[in-house]
């Protein structure tokens, strides 16, 4: 069974940075598009970006200019880089990724765990 993996999370200050990290952890076929989401207590999931595997991004307006998406393809790994950091980033991160399994297999959205990301003085 396939899981995403996140890694990166924790607590931060205002003004600070913090990277996070995505990969599968069993082999798969072929990764397409990849994304970051964040659910903040008592709000609705929402998208902070996205990348193709060409690597089109695309941003919330709420963190354009302070984040980056980013891929390795060889390692099958999205990065979030994250700089100046607000309270209200303050959210559980998900990772969420469109994948094959093996190359018969129909390509299907997989979502990690979540990462706290919390963002205090």
């Amino acid at each position: 069974q396939v899981q995403l993996v996140e890694s990166g999370g924790g607590l931060v200050q205002p003004g600070g940075s913090l990277r996070l990290s995505c990969a599968p952890s069993g082999n798969i076929f072929n990764i397409y598009d990849m994304r970051w989401y964040r659910q903040a207590p008592g709000k609705q999931r929402e998208l902070v970006a996205d990348i193709t595997r060409g690597g089109s991004t695309n941003y919330a307006d709420s963190v354009k200019g302070r984040f980056t998406i980013s891929r390795d393809n060889a390692k099958n790994t999205v990065y979030l880089q994250m700089n100046s950091l607000k309270p209200e980033d303050t959210a559980v991160y998900y990772c969420n990724a469109l994948l094959r399994r093996s190359a018969s297999a129909v390509a299907a959205n997989y979502w990690g765990q979540g990462t706290q990301v919390t963002v205090s003085s």
